[in-house]
């Protein structure tokens, strides 16, 4: 039969297809990184969404965010990704939560509920957190470390988060899981050194955070692999080793 997931089913057979249309993922994050996740996911038949984000699309984030058109600038990140899922496929479940993910509002989600957890999140608070409430009720997770400053996509690797190196945001992870007796952690890292970003005046008024550099292809490559890992463990795919 010749459907939207034809393709899809060329590879992971009826079974698999079954599998993925009947999970329920949540994405933490939905900009550059987990933009792109959400859209491999949604294209990959996944039936059912949670996107959490209160962040609004800005004229900034138009060099490398799915979600970002000149049209949806100034709406909701998660509002977007919405519409856009369900243009790609109208029949998944899209829930929508208009707000950060901190450890003070943890409670406001159910993780039992989710197959799959996807950690899209820049606060290393908020990153502990999501490892920690996943792990209470035993649920996947797989969390993106850092992809600003970088500029080569082939770079990125899947690995536990104890064998990972060079990553600066990766390093901080390391120690605070370990304090926190967290054994394991699948992620998404990348051995580039990041890139020293070019200083605007703006960049240097006392006070101000630096703002990572980012380009088209870098989030988008390892969201694009997070969704990856995420179809892959659904359906019981094992991974190649060496």
């Amino acid at each position: 039969m010749d459907d939207q997931f034809s393709r899809t089913r060329l590879l992971l057979g009826d079974d698999g297809i079954e599998k993925l249309k009947n999970a329920r993922v949540a994405v933490f994050g939905v900009g550059g990184v987990g933009g792109y996740a959400v859209e491999a996911l949604a294209r990959a038949g996944v039936g059912s969404l949670d996107l959490i984000d209160n962040d609004t699309v800005a004229c900034s984030n138009l060099n490398r965010q799915i979600i970002a058109t000149h049209d949806t600038i100034g709406k909701l990140k998660v509002d977007v990704a919405a519409d856009r899922v369900h243009a790609i496929n109208p029949d998944c479940t899209v829930r929508v939560y208009r707000t950060f993910y901190l450890p003070e509002n943890k409670d406001q989600f159910d993780f039992s509920q989710y197959d799959y957890v996807v950690d899209a999140i820049d606060t290393v608070s908020g990153k502990i957190s999501l490892v920690l409430q996943a792990k209470e009720t035993g649920v996947p997770i797989i969390s993106a470390m850092g992809a600003g400053n970088k500029l080569d996509p082939s770079r990125f690797e899947v690995a536990d988060l104890y064998k990972t190196s060079v990553c600066p945001l990766a390093r901080v992870m390391r120690t605070e899981c370990r304090k926190r007796g967290i054994k394991h952690l699948k992620v998404v890292y990348s051995k580039e050194p990041p890139v020293t970003p070019l200083e605007s005046a703006e960049d240097m008024a006392p006070g101000k955070r630096s703002v990572p550099g980012s380009v088209s292809f870098v989030p988008a490559a390892a969201g694009l692999i997070l969704a990856g890992e995420v179809v892959r463990d659904l359906v019981g795919l094992s991974r190649k080793q060496g």
